[in-house]
């Protein structure tokens, strides 16, 4: 069998390969990447891929078993960048696609999920076998912007006391890599998420670990935009971003299923770890 894995220069997918390379022989893998020159350091075969160009796909994907395709990070027409890709798998004899999508997809009203309850449907229709997984939010989504918030003595958002269920990236990884690779995941979803937790939680451990009283303010979704966009952000992300956190007061990021730590084989990384590691 060969195993392929889309969007392989960023963060996820090396993550992904990485641990995939742990469960099958790297001969067996094949990275897809916009620009697979940066991919030379993963010892596994490495192709063009891009999501905008169809032309490209059906080759690239020749000779593939089994295709996780990382969801785009290009908000520009996501569905239909994905729908190439599902019709290029079709084309190419793809046999199953493993997908990342986000929690509770088919019924969540976040900005962010809309994107992926359409790929859903466009999968679900495909004829293939699928195995969605559907990720809840990065736990370094909070955890990368530790050192700043302390810097300015305090952690905003838009959460308020809802509890959330975040994972970090490698375990996300690793769950990519066991539906990829292992056998009986076929037309099964899964939702995925670590150890609930509020964001006052985390506050409390930051404020622990750093010997500093750093406070969790939960702001109004339309002033924590702004918050956003005043670091940087562009505005359709910084929206994005805010009505995610404005959903998750209401429960739209919390999973405690625990199908995470059943399919990777272990607890998922608490909390407490992945602050020590962010503030390190």
């Amino acid at each position: 069998m060969t195993f392929a894995v889309t969007g392989a220069s960023g963060q996820l997918g090396r993550l992904a390969i990485e641990k995939l390379k742990t469960l099958t022989g790297p001969e067996n893998i094949v990275a897809l990447a916009r620009s697979p020159e940066k991919l030379s350091d993963m010892g596994v075969a490495a192709r063009a891929f891009d999501y905008t160009k169809p032309e490209m796909l059906v080759p690239a994907l020749q000779g593939v078993t089994v295709l996780a395709l990382i969801s785009s990070s290009d908000f520009n027409d996501r569905t239909g960048q994905h729908r190439n890709v599902i019709e290029a798998a079709k084309a190419a004899g793809v046999q199953r696609i493993v997908y990342t999508s986000i929690t509770r997809a088919d019924s969540s009203p976040l900005m962010i999920a809309q994107d992926h309850k359409e790929t859903e449907k466009l999968l679900s229709a495909s004829g293939l076998q699928v195995t969605v997984l559907r990720n809840g939010w990065y736990i370094e989504n909070w955890t990368d912007s530790l050192k700043p918030s302390i810097q300015a003595g305090g952690m905003v958002g838009s959460v308020g006391a809802g509890r959330v269920s975040p994972a970090t990236r490698k375990d996300y990884a690793e769950a990519l890599a066991a539906a990829v690779a292992g056998a009986g995941h076929e037309n099964q979803t899964y939702e995925l998420g670590g150890d609930a937790f509020t964001l006052a939680d985390m506050a409390a451990e930051v404020s622990a670990q750093t010997g500093q009283n750093i406070p969790y303010t939960s702001l109004p979704k339309d002033d924590y935009a702004g918050v956003l966009t005043s670091v940087g952000l562009p505005e359709p992300v910084a929206a994005f971003i805010a009505d995610a956190e404005a959903g998750a007061a209401n429960g739209w990021l919390l999973d405690e299923s625990g199908a995470l730590a059943r399919l990777i084989g272990h607890a998922p990384t608490p909390m407490k770890q992945a602050v020590a590691a962010a503030l390190a």
